[in-house]
């Protein structure tokens, strides 16, 4: 009965990947270790096997390089910054992997959205991974195609034809191609594919062309911040709300409305600059609200602050470690934008943002001369190209004509 039972132990491939899970899980099989092995052996025999030369760089070529038979009969380069890496990419040329050669398309959509959950600190980035390929990817051919099986042309032409079909402007088909163009990343280092073949395709339908917006818009012009300023004089006298001074503040700070509201008393770090470290974040899925101790871009920045906004720091009521807080609790970035609509709402105007602030802020800079990248760093951009983005005429009518006359 025992050697049955042996017999269809070893038989069943259920039970086999079970004791094989069993093993990993436990430490007695280093799974890293087999893998390593495996490669190392594939490695091997494909040395010893490849016909074609793989050559070194040369001064007109920085990668390593060789050829291989396609699927057509075609010899096709292919190129990689090492020896190691380059035949590394022909294990899946040279070894046919069952499970791999059966993955769609939407198999390796999930597998790289499970691996970006790993390494993302945003919960909020995948969900909008997922919303975007359900939206535009998944009513593809491309859904439950083979991803060996997906050819360069037939990827370009479902690519123009998403773009088509929804109308899609530049930003939002930049926002879908970094999950297509992920995706095939994954896959090449996974060594699921050899080359990724996004890297070619090319949208030569016209993009929503969108209108660039103005300043009306996007920022409170000199008049329109006056009234605003006025309205949270008045409004924190009646109510001492702290809301309002926040407010009031940001506009000579130009923080991200989470970064504004997790500001703490330490933050003041002396009597020029304030030290931002951290905001508060909504997980979408959910709607919770936390305080994390980063900013946006993961990295931290001092922002000046001006004698009017010491004046304000001085002027609000220590209630506990944030600067902003009503009844012993920490502000929300709802509660700041709140304050934006109750004046749009009194004043019988149109609500702008809490957002179109940190717009005033850089273009309210720009316009008194302050260097754009004076103007990136205080912002805590990256690149010069978004805070590019951030400057509209802050200027009445009335003063732009002044100075274009002076000028003129």
């Amino acid at each position: 009965m025992n050697e049955i039972t042996k017999t269809e132990l070893i038989n069943s491939t259920s039970k086999q990947n079970d004791l094989l899970m069993y093993a990993i899980q436990e430490g007695i099989i280093d799974f890293d270790s087999v893998h390593n092995d495996y490669m190392a052996s594939k490695k091997e025999q494909i040395l010893k096997n490849h016909k074609y030369a793989i050559t070194p760089p040369t001064e007109t070529n920085q990668r390593w390089q060789t050829y291989y038979k396609g699927a057509d009969g075609k010899r096709k380069l292919l190129r990689a910054s090492t020896k190691d890496k380059l035949v590394e990419k022909l294990i899946p040329i040279y070894f046919s992997d069952v499970l791999i050669d059966k993955m769609t398309f939407e198999d390796l959509f999930k597998e790289w959205l499970e691996y970006k959950k790993e390494i993302s600190n945003s919960p909020n980035t995948p969900m909008r991974h997922t919303q975007r390929y359900e939206k535009y990817i998944k009513p593809s051919i491309l859904n439950n195609m083979g991803i060996r099986t997906i050819s360069e042309l037939l990827l370009e032409r479902e690519s123009n034809r998403i773009v088509r079909e929804f109308n899609l402007s530049a930003k939002e088909w930049c926002n879908t191609k970094t999950i297509i163009n992920g995706m095939y990343k994954y896959a090449v280092r996974k060594g699921y594919l050899t080359e990724n073949p996004m890297e070619h395709v090319e949208i030569t339908v016209r993009f929503r062309q969108v209108l660039k917006k103005t300043g009306k818009t996007q920022t409170y012009n000199t008049e329109e911040l006056a009234d605003l300023n006025r309205y949270l004089d008045r409004m924190y006298e009646q109510t001492h709300d702290s809301s309002f001074m926040a407010v009031k503040i940001n506009f000579l700070l130009g923080l991200r409305v989470g970064e504004l509201v997790a500001l703490k008393w330490e933050d003041v770090c002396d009597e020029k600059h304030v030290h931002i470290i951290r905001e508060e974040v909504r997980d979408q899925r959910n709607g919770h609200l936390e305080v994390v101790d980063h900013t946006k871009t993961h990295t931290d920045r001092f922002v000046i602050l001006v004698p009017k906004a010491i004046a304000i720091l001085e002027s609000i009521e220590h209630q506990g470690e944030y600067i902003f807080m009503r009844d012993g609790e920490r502000l929300t970035a709802r509660q700041i934008n709140y304050v934006l609509e109750k004046y749009g709402e009194r004043t019988n105007n149109i609500t702008k943002s809490s957002h179109k602030m940190r717009k005033t802020y850089a273009s309210m800079l720009s316009a008194k001369g302050v260097p754009i990248d004076a103007i990136r760093e205080l912002l805590g951009h990256s690149n010069l190209s978004t805070t590019y983005g951030y400057l509209y005429n802050p200027l009445t009518e009335a003063e732009t004509y002044n100075l274009v006359s002076e000028a003129l």
